[in-house]
């Protein structure tokens, strides 16, 4: 019998929720789970030196454990990354091969997954010059048997390379979360995200930690570290929910992790009490990917400033004469809009500014963000929290800011991520607040309510995916823009708990907003029509005959027959169709999602009730 015999069982015995079903303790739980798999495989070593065909020497080779295992952070049921190190010189390559079977064999035997290598000590080094995933992995190595001072030295060996490294690479590290955000999206938008990779995920805290062994900025604390434990609670009860090695959290899981994160409310009927839990539990996955995407922004700007600052900025005259003891240049800030400036490749507050008298600077931070393409520096962020908004304090002013970020096109969606953070558009609107972070009760929806629904402006601002048609059909005057944009924004701002016809709730609602707000009442009139049909082009395409006459001249009834109006629903339409985001399922996608033939069956029938307008 091994000593890892059963190891995946007793995993699993390890991480079971308490007798009400919830699961506490998570991170007593990750230890005892780390300590039970360290006790095991330094027994397994123990096994495998006496079952190989010669002997072992102390030194020269070891067993490490690398990622979430090194980490303290092992699963229910992830698999065990393990590395067999070696110095080239104690045993011969069929040595070192005879040992890693007997090594990995029990282990595959184990009910556990494995993944595991065997290197010299100058490829674990040497791994951080062309594998940057892999290099992040290495950051966390721990021993486990054999020469842990050969594994430790490797393990120093490599983060000094990784710091050295890192001030080259920085830009690549970065890249690699962009590249992870364009194809697994943010945690706190999605339906059914991947807790791993998405935005504000698992992968994110590894890169945090990968700059702070860097030595380029410190790793945040407090909030943050709450924040992680908490996701690898999530984490973890995914594992339980599926029974096996997944981070995706799955419509068909979710209940079971909500209640085992202590969200369900035992006091209520079953069907509302699951249905509330998982509006808690993505609300919680909002407010835990927030912190660590703004953790990950805030250490990633200290990083790229430690890197401009290590290269002196010197004075004109110490150009001229390199001996010269001239004085570093002072800070360079370029005035971009009021109480706004650009800074070493991000938007500050210019010198002076002063956010808690100043209620419009967070719009036109905003639109500045929006215009130039550049983040909003985090610390930046948190002291445009302070500004004094008010949802009833509105001037033409600010009005026209909001409009024009609004229109700032695919940028939209990533600044108000920023600025939702700092809970800056509740206070703008606090109907907001009452759709932010909502899943979406409709398979076709990939984003949760709020993301999608900024996700709608931003494409009739001008954004798009690649091969999909956006923006607006024909140039509106200012007005109707104006509706256009705003109908956008609010089109499901009805969609609420025990809502049955959201359009209508939603209509309702904006002229409540909108006035509160001082837009005109030609605006709010056209806005809260288009809200309230924003559903009926594509009801009609798919359910009335476009050739009857009585269809053309009831739609036409319903946007007053208005071209002007008929034009602007089937933007919104369109918009609306083309932003529900890819879903697992590609039956919905096709049946939901916007494409030629919907696009065709719309313009039939806007042509149909074309000829019954003014």
């Amino acid at each position: 019998m091994s000593a890892v015999d059963g190891l995946g069982q007793r995993f699993l015995e390890l991480s079971q929720p308490d007798g009400d079903g919830v699961l506490r303790d998570g991170a007593g739980k990750r230890r005892a789970r780390t300590e039970l798999a360290m006790r095991c495989l330094e027994g397994l070593w123990g096994e495998a030196c006496a079952g190989v065909g010669f002997e072992v020497p102390a030194t020269g080779v070891g067993l490490a454990a690398v990622g979430s295992l090194a980490r303290g952070q092992i699963g229910p049921s992830s698999d065990l990354d393990l590395v067999l190190i070696t110095d080239g010189h104690a045993l011969s390559d069929a040595q070192v091969g005879e040992l890693a079977n007997k090594l990995w064999y029990p282990l595959w035997d184990s009910g556990l997954d494995l993944d595991h290598s065997v290197r010299s000590r100058a490829q674990c080094e040497a791994v951080t010059d062309h594998d940057l995933p892999a290099a992040m992995g290495w950051l966390d190595v721990r021993p486990v048997a054999g020469d842990a001072a050969l594994v430790r030295a490797t393990s120093d060996a490599i983060l000094a390379r990784w710091r050295k490294a890192a001030r080259r690479r920085l830009p690549e590290l970065l890249d690699s979360a962009q590249s992870r955000l364009a194809e697994f999206g943010q945690l706190p938008y999605l339906n059914q995200p991947d807790v791993k990779e998405a935005r504000g995920g698992l992968r994110d805290t590894v890169l945090v930690s990968a700059l702070a062994a860097s030595w380029l900025a410190d790793r945040p604390h407090g909030a943050y570290d709450d924040a992680v434990e908490r996701l690898l609670d999530v984490r973890d009860a995914i594992h339980l929910a599926a029974r096996k090695d997944s981070n995706l959290l799955l419509a068909p899981y979710q209940a079971q992790v909500a209640a085992m994160m202590g969200l369900a409310d035992p006091t209520l009927p079953e069907g509302e009490r699951q249905a509330r839990a998982i509006d808690d539990l993505q609300t919680l996955l909002a407010r835990l990917g927030r912190r660590i995407a703004f953790a990950l922004d805030a250490t990633a700007s200290r990083a790229r400033h430690s890197l401009t600052h290590e290269r002196p900025r010197f004075s004109f005259f110490q150009v001229l004469n390199p001996r010269a003891h001239g004085k570093r240049e002072a800070p360079v800030f370029e005035a971009v809009a009021p109480g706004v400036a650009r800074h070493e490749g991000e938007l500050v507050l210019a010198p002076g500014a002063r956010p808690e008298d100043d209620a419009a600077l967070a719009l036109r931070m905003a639109v500045a963000a929006g215009h130039t393409g550049l983040p909003i520096n985090p610390g930046t962020l948190v002291n445009l929290a302070r500004c004094p908004i008010r949802s009833d304090r509105w001037d033409e002013a600010s009005r026209d800011l909001f409009v024009a970020l609004l229109g700032c096109g695919d940028r939209l969606v990533e600044v108000w991520e920023e600025l939702d953070f700092v809970d800056i558009p509740g206070r703008w609107m606090p109907e907001w607040l009452g759709i932010r972070n909502r899943p979406s009760v409709s398979a076709a929806h990939r984003y949760t309510i709020d993301r999608h629904s900024v996700e709608v402006v931003a494409r009739l601002g001008g954004g798009a995916s690649p091969g999909q048609e956006a923006g607006m059909s024909q140039e509106y005057d200012a007005p109707h823009r104006t509706a256009l944009l705003l109908a956008g924004l609010l089109h499901d701002i009805g969609k609420r708990p025990g809502v049955a016809d959201h359009a209508a709730e939603g209509a309702r609602h904006v002229p409540v907003i909108l006035r509160r707000m001082g837009f005109a009442d030609e605006v709010v009139d056209m806005a809260a029509l288009l809200v309230r049909e924003h559903l009926t082009l594509s009801e009609y395409a798919t359910g009335r005959d476009p050739d009857d006459t009585a269809t053309g001249r009831e739609l036409a009834a319903r946007v007053g027959h208005d071209r002007t109006l008929l034009a602007m629903l089937f933007d919104l339409t369109r918009a609306d169709g083309s932003s529900l985001g890819a879903t697992a399922n590609e039956a919905i996608t096709k049946r939901y999602g916007w494409s030629r033939w919907r696009e065709t069956l719309v313009r039939g029938m806007v042509a149909a009730a074309a000829a019954s307008c003014q």
